[in-house]
């Protein structure tokens, strides 16, 4: 898969958040997504996943076949997106049915991450951490190549940050993309850096920056 971003712009209640960002992306490539609290990284991941329309630009995906962008991604924000009655395996289930392509169970997805023994616990029962780590396995659960991450060591302890950059390195092995949002280093070999500075006509409390 290849991916490029031209010009990009994004407003949001009527401000503009940032503009004129370009990138491109091929396989096995990494960029890391930089800059204070609402400058608009979160927004940016939005936009990529198409959960929020661009103000400007053009985002073009190739080496796809006739998929669109958001059929080619998983996607992880700030909010972990799981149903607190279900299972940690259950929630992992239903991810693989809605999203196809299957990869790997998700027992043995919980077990990559460290979590095979919550494979029957309801989510609700879990720890943030434990939490984050169950979210993280959906990238395991189904294939696709590109990975959008928010944080995604948010309430990760150091182990469980050593796993999940191992996990972004397989997917990069393969031919993925991993584009991630991040205060700090992800231990990334050679990622690339987009930093957004926030703009003077956005002030950062104006900046809502949840998005899944």
């Amino acid at each position: 898969m290849r991916l490029s971003v031209d010009n990009l712009a994004c407003r949001r209640s009527g401000r503009r958040i940032f503009s004129n960002l370009s990138f491109a992306l091929g396989p096995g490539d990494a960029l890391a997504i930089t800059g204070r609290n609402g400058a608009g990284k979160s927004s940016l991941l939005a936009i990529l996943s198409g959960r929020l329309r661009a103000d400007a630009g053009r985002i073009a995906v190739a080496e796809v076949g006739e998929a669109s962008l958001p059929e080619c991604l998983h996607a992880v924000g700030h909010r972990d997106g799981l149903k607190s009655a279900l299972t940690a395996g259950e929630n992992l289930l239903f991810a693989q049915r809605l999203l196809g392509a299957p990869r790997l169970d998700p027992r043995d997805a919980l077990e990559r991450l460290g979590l095979g023994h919550a494979h029957d616990l309801p989510v609700a029962y879990l720890s943030a951490g434990q939490r984050r780590r169950v979210a993280l396995a959906r990238l395991l659960v189904c294939a696709r190549p590109l990975w959008l991450l928010d944080e995604p060591t948010a309430a990760l302890d150091t182990a469980s940050q050593a796993v999940l950059a191992e996990l972004m390195e397989g997917h990069r092995a393969g031919g993925g993309l991993v584009i991630a949002a991040t205060h700090q280093s992800l231990g990334l070999a050679g990622a690339a850096e987009l930093r957004i500075e926030a703009s003077a006509a956005a002030p950062l409390a104006d900046v809502p920056e949840d998005w899944a």
